[in-house]
């Protein structure tokens, strides 16, 4: 921000120009140097895009509504009216902590804390079935031989990504968990328009969609030792299909990179093209993005819809 004042003496200007610098040097974000692929090739694009037919049904209601005021770390409008309902479809020691200025949420933007409504009715209820799965793990760690085949082939995959490191962890079980479901959607599965599954439940049947994945994909990277502040299950609205969609974020190198079911690759958030974030969850509940909610974007949003409402980092790039 440019100062106000004028100031008679040279010297106390470039003196006050320089704090400035130095404060903006101070909380500006440092580079990750991290590397991203956000080339969505075909054969990338491959490994789960066949849904046999079916969509994604991730149900928000009207009563999915941030109700507060944004964090304190974050800075961003409050929350309106209501949303138009759609239908859509830790063991071990974490990595060591890495010298990057920290991002606060996926994609930069504000949250508002959601209090009610069915996206934390169901979120509260997978985080109860998640315990559950864990104390099974650690019985099977304890005792491999009566240990359900569910539990030991996500032990496998969490096994694997332990043996790795960084950005190495995250891509063996972000592939692994890919290639080990079925995609399915939960109507053809379970009857319903949208269920959410554990882990075990999901290895059990070896099918699931896209929050199936990513629940998961959750669990599966906490396990291996990557730090719960840098974990989140993020619901997005995907443009290019007209879909709500659900993917895992996590955070590396000070950068936050999205997981999702339908590529391979590691994708930096700002590189994610087409996709309106809606909802952040994770062990402290679930939150609006408040941008999104003051935005009035629609999440009834039809493939080649106007998105001028949408943030402007996540629109189409040309």
């Amino acid at each position: 921000m440019r100062p106000t004042w004028m100031f008679g003496d040279v010297k106390m200007f470039c003196r006050v120009a320089g704090w400035g610098i130095a404060l903006l040097l101070l909380v500006s974000p440092a580079a990750s140097g991290v590397e991203s692929n956000s080339s969505f090739d075909s054969a990338t694009l491959s490994v789960a895009a066949d849904h046999d037919g079916t969509q994604d049904q991730i149900e928000i209601r009207p009563q999915d509504q941030a109700t507060t005021q944004p964090d304190e770390q974050t800075e961003g409008p409050t929350a309106q009216d209501a949303q138009t309902p759609v239908q859509v479809s830790s063991l071990g020691p974490a990595d060591p902590p890495i010298d990057a200025p920290a991002v606060a949420e996926p994609f930069g933007l504000a949250t508002l804390p959601v209090v009610a409504g069915q996206i934390l009715t169901k979120w509260s209820g997978v985080e109860a079935d998640i315990q559950s799965d864990n104390q099974v793990l650690d019985h099977c760690r304890a005792n491999t031989e009566d240990c359900p085949e569910a539990a030991r082939n996500f032990l496998a995959i969490i096994a694997e990504g332990r043996a790795q490191s960084g950005r190495a962890r995250i891509g063996v079980i972000n592939r692994a968990i890919n290639f080990a479901i079925r995609p399915m959607s939960d109507l053809a599965q379970w009857g319903v328009p949208d269920r959410w599954s554990s882990p075990l439940e999901t290895f059990k049947t070896g099918r699931g969609d896209c929050e199936d994945y990513a629940i998961a994909k959750y669990v599966a990277l906490m396990q291996a030792g990557v730090a719960a502040a840098d974990l989140r299950l993020v619901i997005v609205h995907d443009l290019s299909v007209g879909e709500n969609h659900a993917v895992v974020a996590v955070r590396f190198g000070g950068e936050w990179f999205v997981l999702d079911n339908r590529w391979l690759t590691l994708v930096a958030d700002v590189e994610v093209a087409r996709t309106v974030p809606l909802f952040v969850l994770d062990g402290n509940g679930v939150k609006e993005f408040a941008t999104v909610a003051t935005s009035g974007f629609r999440r009834a949003a039809t493939p080649g819809e106007d998105t001028a409402s949408a943030p402007g980092a996540l629109r189409e790039r040309p």
